[in-house]
């Protein structure tokens, strides 16, 4: 039986982004091998250029190969969805979701951790990152600020409102070894990422009220 040239191609191709993904997550840009890459892809050390051309133009395919999964797999609040929504509900599923993505520990455990790893060692990508990734999910957010302060979403209350409530989510990530170790009980499995995202919502919700506007 003859073997598909375009599906093994196709196949190696996504190997390599899986394998790359996984890669620039643990080490970063700078300290990822393209040797490393192909190993753990089962690929050529020839795969990479032949595919992607070079190492950086991998590190963006990933990116966007990284996008569309997470759009797949944790979708967030359609625009008809969010429209029969109190903002306190669509904020605890954005906040949900967000935890999703950042703490996910199945194949695409690597998607979260990479973005976060982008923001803290940013490099030519990081321009895409926000373009394509970052600010969706910004808009999004600042209009269910918006909506619970009633400030408009240019305004800066509504954007430092916003930040603090992603703040609280990237803290559990970037310090889960501290956190480990003062409460090992705290884990991040489905039902402890419904707590967590319960938590951050209502303690986002109260700290909020200060900048609410009151209506005339």
């Amino acid at each position: 039986m003859k073997l598909n040239p375009q599906a093994d191609q196709a196949e190696t191709r996504q190997q390599l982004l899986e394998a790359a993904g996984a890669v620039f997550a643990e080490v970063g840009f700078r300290n990822a091998t393209v040797r490393e890459i192909c190993q753990r892809a089962g690929a050529n050390i020839a795969a990479v250029n032949y595919h992607f051309g070079d190492k950086e133009r991998l590190y963006m395919e990933v990116f966007r190969y990284s996008q569309e999964k997470a759009h797949a797999r944790y979708p967030l609040v359609s625009e008809t969805t969010a429209a029969t929504l109190p903002p306190e509900k669509k904020l605890y599923f954005f906040v949900h979701t967000l935890l999703q993505r950042i703490f996910d520990e199945g194949e695409a455990a690597w998607h979260g951790k990479l973005m976060l790893r982008e923001m803290m060692e940013p490099t030519a990508a990081l321009d895409f990152v926000v373009t394509e990734k970052i600010r969706p999910m910004s808009v999004q957010l600042s209009a269910i600020v918006a909506e619970l302060i009633g400030c408009p979403v240019t305004d800066a209350r509504t954007w430092h409102c916003g930040f603090s409530v992603v703040g609280q989510c990237a803290f559990y990530c970037h310090s889960r070894p501290v956190v480990a170790r003062l409460f090992p009980e705290q884990t991040f499995d489905t039902e402890a990422l419904h707590q967590l995202a319960d938590h951050i919502t209502k303690f986002s919700l109260a700290g909020m009220k200060p900048f609410r506007v009151a209506k005339k």
